[in-house]
């Protein structure tokens, strides 16, 4: 049975599309969607919200961005462009300027979304086991993946995204959506039963699920060692009591290549954050993506966040990996396939 999509808009069901994609991504803030329609059976407008249902599911929750109406002599169509509602956040600046510095994540973001349209702040997921309030104060708070900003506080010119993703940086977790617009405070699953399975073997082609792979192994951006050397500013000590350092080997890298990160934020500890930017690095240097077809396995439509296991002889994978990208498409070319992007699990970005 083929996969069924539909778009639904103000109480009203779309089902016949000439193309489609439909991102979702762990690591990206707004997921994009496209439809491509022939004849539309009802007016779309900018600005509605809207939802993308896979298999009678859930995948998207978002709005309209842009509709491009045509037409010639023989045919009339329509392009749709859209984000998921983190692209709400991505684009509204913070307007409510105060001092959140000791402030717990569920407190800040309650305060900044409270304005956000389309967003059921009670569905929000904050993990159990993070714990998401400030342990010190007088720290600078910069995220340890954010050199730029020497502030996680909602100064003049800040989107709510950046506000909170920084935030939680700062606190050791991701801030980051769900498919189907779940806002999410916490980690990336690393490990569990995989939900999933992607097979490509060579003596069994006829078992095979993959119709096409790519695998990156990159080292450019990779060290054998990370050193972190953390500052604490409003204590009244002597720097050489002030001065924190930590370190971490990576010891899957091939040769010695040091990197020194300067981090005046302690927030979390040094050690925490040397493991998180060396995990960032490893992740970033092993990208595995496969289209397969269809958008869904064993009745279940593929997720990001979900673990899935890969057992590939053409490039000597046999692991399980977490499934951190998606991407739902309908094309002449490939007809209804998925693409889905593998790293490793549990990395905070």
């Amino acid at each position: 049975m083929s996969d069924k999509v539909s778009l639904h808009i103000g109480g009203q069901r779309i089902e016949n599309f000439l193309a489609y994609s439909i991102a979702a991504d762990i690591y990206t803030a707004d997921d994009v969607f496209t439809l491509e329609l022939a004849n539309p059976e009802v007016p779309i407008e900018p600005g509605k919200k809207c939802e993308l249902y896979i298999n009678e599911q859930r995948e998207l929750t978002g709005i309209i961005d842009r509709v491009d109406h045509s037409y010639d002599k023989k045919t009339e169509s329509l392009r749709v462009e859209g984000r998921d509602l983190c692209g709400l956040l991505v684009d509204s600046y913070a307007e409510d300027f105060f001092d959140e510095e000791d402030m717990s994540v569920k407190a800040l973001a309650e305060r900044l979304l409270r304005r956000v349209p389309f967003i059921n702040r009670k569905d929000i997921i904050y993990q159990e086991n993070i714990r998401g309030r400030s342990k010190s104060k007088g720290m600078s708070a910069v995220g340890i993946f954010d050199t730029e900003q020497a502030h996680a506080k909602p100064d003049p010119g800040r989107t709510i995204f950046d506000i909170l993703k920084t935030y939680s940086a700062r606190r050791g977790m991701m801030f980051y959506a769900l498919e189907n617009g779940t806002l999410v405070f916490g980690k990336p699953k690393s490990g569990g039963a995989p939900l999933y399975h992607l097979i490509n073997r060579r003596a069994e082609p006829q078992n095979n699920n993959v119709l096409k792979g790519s695998f990156v192994r990159d080292i450019s951006r990779r060290y054998s060692k990370i050193l972190v050397i953390g500052q604490q500013q409003d204590i009244d000590e002597a720097a050489s009591d002030v001065n924190v350092t930590a370190s971490v080997d990576d010891p899957t890298f091939p040769f010695y290549k040091p990197y020194v990160f300067v981090d005046n934020n302690d927030e979390i500890s040094p050690k925490l954050a040397a493991q998180m930017l060396l995990e960032k690095m490893k992740w970033e240097g092993y990208q595995l993506e496969y289209r397969v077809t269809g958008h869904s396995q064993n009745g279940i439509n593929y997720r990001i966040n979900e673990m899935c296991h890969v057992e590939d002889e053409v490039f000597g994978v046999r692991e399980n990996l977490l499934i951190y990208r998606r991407m739902f498409e309908l094309s002449k070319k490939d007809g209804v396939t998925t693409i889905l992007g593998l790293g490793l699990p549990g990395v905070i970005q």
